[in-house]
């Protein structure tokens, strides 16, 4: 995940480019990136998107930097689908 704190709004976009290669979901919150509060934010926003409980998501790596790894508890069946599901709905919804 990339995650810009301090953000307009909250919302969860697509994929970008990270700087030394690879790619991560592009995520924007308005917490301020002080107490963890970006990074609840961060949670919350992920469990809502993806209708999980926010018990599921725990960031294992990047707690204090923008860029995070997130491990996501559950079915990795269930997952994968959900997670196509929204990938489609959020290119359709963006035109891509």
């Amino acid at each position: 995940m990339r995650v810009q704190p301090g953000a307009r709004r909250t919302e969860l976009g697509g994929p970008v480019a990270l700087a030394g290669g690879g790619a991560a979901l592009k995520a924007r919150v308005t917490a301020a990136p002080e107490g963890g509060q970006a990074n609840a934010a961060l949670i919350s926003l992920l469990a809502r998107t993806w209708r999980l409980p926010k018990g599921n998501f725990e960031i294992v790596s990047g707690r204090r930097e923008r860029t995070k790894t997130l491990l996501i508890v559950g079915d990795p069946v269930a997952l994968e689908a959900r997670l196509a599901r929204w990938s489609l709905e959020n290119e359709a919804r963006d035109g891509r």
